[in-house]
């Protein structure tokens, strides 16, 4: 039976299966293997895994082309909008210009915004609004909130006050086709449950992510770990943070290439 003309202004918008865009193979990716193309998702771990190094290095493959993680091919690059609530602004330019080193690109060619505000709150609707022109002024490929713990007053374990804070994420992604890197705590002492369940407070994190980087500490002895919502995952791989002049990042240790030449280094 056909709705009549006045029922369809109230429909929700449908469309046939077989016409939906399946998006060919070169159009999943923003980081080929490591973060989907608008992909919402965790780089987690528990402290001192070096989580916002690795969020850099996402952020300096894709504002300039260079591989992630001198690994991972690029396949999308654009502007990047980092939001970095822990670390001084001096500190995240000295990481920058480390990873930047080590990528062998300059810095000062990339367009990469970091939000300079000294706070940044999503649980308020000021900062959702704040947030949201900025990234509807800057059109940013890529926004990267680092950690989620900084960005509200909720508490974490409760689902019904985490999962607004997601779905406003969400939102921004299907408003502004943009990707989302959230860096999140694991809970301490978590090590052998699987990554996203190791994550800290709600299992609403786990469930919200397209792509998740998880990295894990054994020993002296650093892990990476990659997850998917929709394509294979990866690992664990070793990584190790690596110093050589003034390059300092992290660099993947595949198993058949042995150590990365360089000093290796511990950096929380």
């Amino acid at each position: 039976m056909t709705p009549s003309l006045d029922a369809r202004d109230t429909l929700l918008p449908v469309a046939r299966a077989a016409d939906l865009d399946p998006r060919p193979p070169e159009q999943r990716w923003l980081i080929e293997g490591l973060w989907g193309d608008q992909a919402v998702g965790i780089v987690g771990g528990e402290p001192k895994c070096c989580k916002s190094f690795l969020a850099l290095d996402i952020a300096v493959a894709v504002a300039s082309g260079a591989p992630c993680l001198r690994s991972f091919p690029v396949a999308r690059t654009g502007r990047v909008l980092l939001f970095a609530a822990e670390d001084a602004l001096g500190v995240v330019r000295r990481r920058l210009d480390g990873i930047c080193a080590a990528a062998g690109v300059d810095l000062a060619a990339l367009e990469l915004d970091v939000i300079t505000a000294p706070t940044l709150r999503i649980d308020t609707a000021d900062d959702q609004s704040r947030l949201a022109q900025t990234v509807a002024a800057l059109r940013p490929t890529l926004l990267i909130l680092d950690p989620f713990i900084r960005l509200h007053r909720i508490d974490e374990n409760v689902s019904s006050e985490v999962a607004p804070l997601l779905a406003y994420l969400r939102d921004l992604q299907r408003r502004f086709a943009l990707a989302i890197v959230v860096v999140h705590h694991a809970r301490k002492g978590a090590g052998g449950a699987r990554g996203g369940q190791a994550l800290r407070g709600s299992s609403e994190f786990h469930a919200w992510t397209d792509s998740a980087l998880y990295l894990r500490r054994f020993n002296d002895e650093l892990s990476l770990a990659i997850e998917h919502r929709a394509e294979p995952s990866d690992g664990p791989m070793p990584i190790q943070l690596v110093t050589a002049g003034a390059a300092l990042a992290q660099d993947l240790r595949h198993r058949e290439m042995g150590r990365p030449r360089g000093r290796s280094r511990s950096v929380s």
